[in-house]
């Protein structure tokens, strides 16, 4: 009977011949992967047992010099998720789902910088901000831009790459919402509503693919599309709304297929995240304006509810990390299972 020595902290006797080169070798080499087949030794029971007169249980040399998980304060586990180090810009950053989505990506350890038309944030923001620099090594900034300004929108994002020297990662999140039946519906809003869910979305990736080129970094860009550019929200007459998300859906597959090997042979991946319903500050205008509006959306998902911006943050970290290094031209739809009615 045979037992490899593998990087264990279980309690294995070490053989007689633990002192010989070649063992001492197998030692050293053992670490939490495990090590190549060549180095892996094969000890007999029955020797160890002659060793010591009967099986110790004592930890193995291997054990004694690698501290115990528990008290390893950062262990390196799910590190495809970790973002340490790396630049992420977030339009539409000020509030909403935009700071939801920027706060886990602080939380991964990413410098975020949160893009809006605003003058100042609101005075949530900057709560946010202290909080996480209270507990996480990543930074939250605010920048004021408008997406729509190309620019602009140019400039800021190549200040924000210079300083870090490189560019990782953008959510294009900056939209705006229209709602009024189509045959009411302002002329003067038709080409406002897609000069910023669409003009601003594609601006916005353009110019950090530009950085990500420059500085040799193949990174993800997640655009923020909506279940809405896939059916037909009951209740909701927002048909240039609707179209512009689904223009931004057809975009990310169009970007992912310029950019799939740009960088040297790699891609700057592009996806599309597309939500459904949620409790936004736009979402909740909506309400108001329409009081019947919420019990509709709630019984026309599979889940009866709306939902919050934090249950998308889970999706920005996977689009965004290595933990979907092979995802590209795809669109992910969270929506309680509106859309599979």
């Amino acid at each position: 009977m045979f037992t490899r020595i593998l990087p264990s902290t279980r309690a294995l006797a070490l053989p007689a011949f633990a002192s010989q080169p070649a063992a001492r070798l197998v030692l050293r080499a053992a670490r939490w992967s495990t090590p190549p087949k060549s180095l892996l030794a094969t000890i007999s029971k029955e020797t160890s047992l002659a060793a010591g007169g009967e099986d110790e249980k004592r930890p193995s040399a291997i054990a004694s010099r690698l501290p115990h998980p528990q008290d390893v304060v950062a262990p390196q586990r799910f590190r495809e998720f970790e973002l340490d180090g790396r630049v992420f810009v977030v339009t539409g950053g000020a509030r909403g789902l935009g700071l939801a989505l920027a706060e886990v990506l602080v939380e991964a350890g990413g410098n975020v910088y949160c893009l809006d038309r605003a003058e100042q944030p609101e005075k949530h923001f900057w709560q946010t901000r202290d909080e996480l620099a209270h507990h996480f090594r990543g930074t939250l900034v605010y920048r004021q831009v408008d997406v729509t300004h190309a620019e602009q929108l140019d400039q800021v994002i190549a200040e924000i790459a210079d300083k870090h020297q490189r560019m990782d990662g953008l959510i294009a999140n900056a939209g705006i919402q229209w709602v009024q039946p189509a045959l009411e519906y302002e002329a003067a809003k038709v080409p406002e509503m897609y000069n910023v869910n669409c003009g601003g979305v594609f601006l916005s990736a353009r110019a950090c693919a530009k950085q990500m080129i420059k500085y040799g970094i193949p990174g993800s860009i997640v655009l923020v599309g909506s279940m809405s550019g896939l059916n037909a929200n009951k209740g909701f007459t927002s048909v240039h709304y609707n179209a512009s998300k689904a223009g931004v859906i057809q975009m990310g597959r169009s970007l992912a297929m310029e950019w799939g090997q740009i960088v040297s042979g790699k891609s700057i991946r592009v996806n599309v995240l597309c939500p459904g319903n949620i409790l936004t500050p736009m979402v909740q205008n909506d309400f108001r304006n329409d009081p019947s509006l919420r019990a509709k959306w709630e019984a026309a998902n599979m889940m009866g509810r709306i939902s919050e911006t934090k249950e998308y943050r889970g999706a920005a970290l996977f689009m965004l990390s290595d933990a979907s290094s092979f995802m590209t031209a795809s669109h992910l739809v969270i929506d309680g299972g509106y859309t599979a009615w």
